[in-house]
């Protein structure tokens, strides 16, 4: 699973229409929500960090929402953009999420552990056990 890193306003016109899901490494007005919306008609979650989130506007968010486009609380710790404009979500931690609810783990449960071994916000731990783990 991969989260495309966007750092800049100037790089949504550039983003291949097929992107999933997106890390907004700034704090998104309302047209760059529609211009991203535009540009990538296939998004499924929109990942910003957590002062940004707070202070997003109501229509944007409302847009999202209208669009099916989940608006996760996350950073991305530890990632370079220089290096990788994609940040790697690893088949192992699909698994792992995978062997702990067919333990019969509780979700918060999972999200507590999972949290603490890779450093992924509790809001993309519950977006990956809802889209790539059958809860």
């Amino acid at each position: 699973m991969r989260l495309r890193v966007v750092s800049s306003k100037e790089e949504i016109p550039e983003l291949n229409p097929n992107e999933q899901m997106i890390h907004l490494a700034f704090r998104p007005s309302n047209m760059d929500v529609m211009t991203l919306i535009q540009r990538c008609p296939r998004l499924r979650a929109v990942q910003t960090p957590p002062s940004y989130s707070r202070t997003m506007s109501k229509a944007a968010r409302q847009f999202l929402e209208i669009q099916g486009v989940e608006l996760l609380k996350g950073d991305v710790w530890g990632h370079r953009k220089d290096i990788d404009e994609y940040y790697e979500i690893s088949e192992s931690v699909i698994e792992r999420l995978s062997k702990l609810m067919s333990e019969g783990r509780k979700v918060e449960e999972i999200v507590t552990l999972l949290k603490r071994e890779t450093k992924l916000s509790d809001d993309l731990i519950k977006y990956i056990l809802k889209t790539s783990v059958t809860i």
